[in-house]
């Protein structure tokens, strides 16, 4: 989970020039709706040391995470000309909400919803967040950079999943990302070398920060094209947020859009989101691919529904369902796939530090999504509980 680039990038200035798309529904007619258009948000300039998210205390985090765009440069994308009806359903068994509950009030989450069938089953909120306020994602966003390679390789922008990353990415030709393919960078199996340890300030992810401030628009591909190999491609996973930065890059370069503008069309409209979604950008003025974007907890489970559902015709035929399966097997059912990891009973999921997270559970037409602020980054301890309330969900009913 990419925390370190957070407050790395507020201040851009490298606004690219805002623009109206159109959407082409899911039965490929040709009718095209006028949008609003995505616009960057510059917030005014901070102190750098009010922008170390890792170093927030618990009040500061709870009032930031709702209101990450007052922090940070990003691009502010409209909510959907149609949003999704959420109607709702038959409330949960009383044992199963308390559960829930307690869940919300051992992790300090801010809000769970639970959709069974497209319906509303369970909504509730704490920490002063209201059902119209956003939250910030951290590595949840990954599941959406994954979802926007998918449309971008349905729309013919990228071949598929076997081109090299140096045909979209030339800069990295000469590098350890020779001979690595799209696929391996999604599933985080290149083999190029990555430290993502967060309390080692000599690690990767911790010198983002100096490569920004070093190249500036260049920082991405001047970082990882330094790196060096650990495996072959294809051998072993090793978790990292610069590669889902690479993807992200590799999406734009492809589409000639920011990511931003392109979910607006292939995620924000066809999911039927009710509140607008806000994306930061690094100082190239495109978006992060590995984190950062803020959204509705409702539209968090639109997204999971949206994934549920196959993709509305965005993505190509059974991508979810590939994206969600383990590329990579970690044992016990564990595993990660494209961006997803990969849950017991084919169950699937995004996840991002302080306790965010999209669960998908095809076996019951169930998402759940929740928002927290944990006390601390990772949990392992908080993931096994909520995923006790995964496993009660995933039983079919009698």
């Amino acid at each position: 989970m990419n925390w370190a680039r957070i407050g790395l990038f507020a201040g851009s200035a490298l606004a690219l020039a805002a623009c109206a798309p159109t959407y082409q529904g899911a039965d490929s007619a040709a009718t095209e709706t006028p949008l609003a258009a995505v616009e960057f948000n510059e917030p005014p300039a901070r102190d750098p040391s009010e922008l170390q998210v890792l170093f927030w205390d618990d009040a500061t985090r709870s009032a930031r995470f709702r209101d990450m765009e007052s922090w940070f440069a990003g691009h502010e994308i409209p909510a959907a000309t149609t949003p999704r009806t959420l109607p709702e359903g038959e409330p949960l068994s009383a044992d199963v909400q308390a559960e829930i509950r307690k869940l919300m009030a051992d992790t300090n989450a801010a809000g769970v919803m639970v959709l069974q069938d497209g319906e509303v089953r369970f909504e509730e909120y704490g920490l002063g967040l209201r059902k119209e306020d956003r939250w910030t994602s951290f590595s949840v966003a990954k599941s959406f950079t994954s979802t926007l390679l998918g449309a971008a390789i349905a729309d013919g922008f990228i071949g598929g999943l076997e081109d090299p990353v140096t045909q979209y990415i030339p800069e990295l030709a000469g590098s350890s990302y020779d001979g690595v393919t799209v696929g391996q960078l999604v599933t985080m199996t290149s083999g190029v070398a990555w430290n993502e340890d967060y309390t080692d300030p000599e690690s990767d992810v911790a010198q983002l920060n100096t490569y920004v401030v070093e190249y500036g628009p260049d920082a991405i591909v001047e970082q990882m094209k330094r790196l060096g190999r650990a495996n072959e491609p294809g051998e072993k996973f090793s978790y990292s947020t610069g590669e889902t930065n690479l993807i992200g890059l590799l999406i734009e370069n492809a589409i000639g859009l920011t990511m931003a503008e392109y979910a607006q069309t292939k995620i924000v409209e066809p999911a039927g989101f009710e509140g607008g979604m806000f994306w930061m950008t690094d100082p190239r003025g495109g978006n992060i691919g590995g984190c950062c974007l803020s959204l509705r907890l409702a539209d968090y489970a639109r997204m999971g529904q949206f994934a549920l559902e196959g993709g509305d015709g965005v993505v190509p035929n059974g991508w979810f369902a590939d994206a969600g399966a383990p590329k990579v097997e970690f044992g016990g059912g564990f595993g990660y796939g494209y961006q997803w990891w990969t849950y017991p009973s084919a169950n699937y999921g995004a996840q991002g530090i302080f306790g965010q997270a999209i669960t998908v559970i095809p076996s019951t037409n169930t998402v759940i999504a929740i928002v927290s602020n944990w006390p601390t980054a990772t949990s392992g301890d908080y993931r096994l509980q909520a995923g006790s309330i995964v496993a009660k969900l995933a039983v079919p009913a009698n």
